[in-house]
């Protein structure tokens, strides 16, 4: 008896995305963070310098496919919660986003060495290189859109 392996699909796809963000957003909970403050947070802290505003704003609205009102929502939610600071045009992590941030990603880097455990570096990059193809495709449908 041969079993196939299942085929790529954009169902698949979805349902590894919502299964994966499921199993973050259980961490994120406990730390007090959404799924958007934790992406734009990140955007802050890998930078490891100030960030501009319009800059951030761009980058979360490209990553999360939202509008930059939304965006600017949740920098404003970041420094309300003193993970971030605005200084005139830019944004800077603060201690304690730093420090929220490395103590979310210690506890989603267990989480996640656990979810890819075992796979082989050749599935792994074959996966990535179908990903990013299909990342640019529907980004170029969304553009050709005028969304």
């Amino acid at each position: 008896m041969t079993t196939t392996a299942p085929v790529a699909d954009a169902r698949a796809l979805g349902l590894a995305h919502y299964a994966a963000r499921a199993a973050l957003e259980s961490v994120l909970i406990r730390h007090g963070l959404t799924f958007r403050q934790h992406i734009t947070l990140r955007s802050v802290v890998v930078a490891e310098a100030p960030v501009e505003h319009d800059a951030l704003v761009a980058q979360v609205t490209g990553s999360l496919k939202v509008a930059a009102v939304e965006a600017r929502d949740v920098v404003g939610e970041l420094v309300a919660k003193g993970l971030l600071t605005a200084e005139a045009t830019q944004v800077r992590a603060t201690d304690a986003g730093h420090a929220l941030y490395a103590e979310v990603g210690a506890e989603t880097g267990k989480l996640s060495a656990r979810v890819w455990s075992g796979i082989p570096a050749e599935d792994l990059a074959a996966a990535g290189r179908v990903l990013a193809l299909v990342t640019e495709r529907a980004n170029a449908e969304l553009a050709a859109m005028g969304a």
